[in-house]
């Protein structure tokens, strides 16, 4: 009988939907980072030395902004998001030294472009439906951001409302 329980709960599992996914990472070298919040991605800073490279990255998870992942040093892009809206698209430009533009792409359509399109391409969006970034990761040197990797997870949903 214990047998039987084990592969139904095997069989199961197989079948259930599947809500993370990694996209990345390119770009160089340096010292690793990864963002860190709970809840929802509501808003997104970007610094940039402007005709250069993006120095950092900030997000914010429902009202507390993480850390800067880089440095601040340049000129400043915010994008805040509507009440329901998440990022599902990261794009941009990159060589081995630093990401020279990142694109963000919500689920409104509407996005936020920073930095010089330079270089490689890339694109990072979720591998399964009804998924969002929840998480960034990657590399800096010190003067910007070298790497960059998205963290694609299941909607966030607020278990409290009723």
């Amino acid at each position: 009988m214990l047998s039987v329980l084990f592969f139904v709960g095997l069989f199961a599992s197989c079948l259930a939907k599947p809500n993370y996914s990694f996209s990345g990472s390119i770009g160089g070298s340096g010292n690793s980072f990864a963002s860190d919040g709970k809840g929802r991605i509501t808003a997104v800073r970007v610094w940039e030395i402007q005709g250069q490279y993006i120095t950092g990255i900030q997000l914010r998870y429902d009202y507390i902004w993480s850390k800067v992942l880089g440095r601040v040093y340049g000129t400043v892009n915010e994008m805040p998001l509507f009440d329901g809206e998440a990022i599902v698209q990261l794009s941009g430009k990159y060589h081995s030294n630093y990401i020279y533009q990142v694109i963000f792409v919500t689920s409104r359509g509407r996005f936020l472009i920073v930095g010089q399109p330079y270089q490689k391409s890339f694109n990072f969006y979720p591998t399964y439906p009804d998924t969002e970034l929840r998480m960034l990761s990657g590399r800096t040197n010190g003067n910007g951001i070298t790497s960059m990797g998205a963290h694609w997870a299941a909607q966030y949903s607020n278990s409290t409302s009723t």
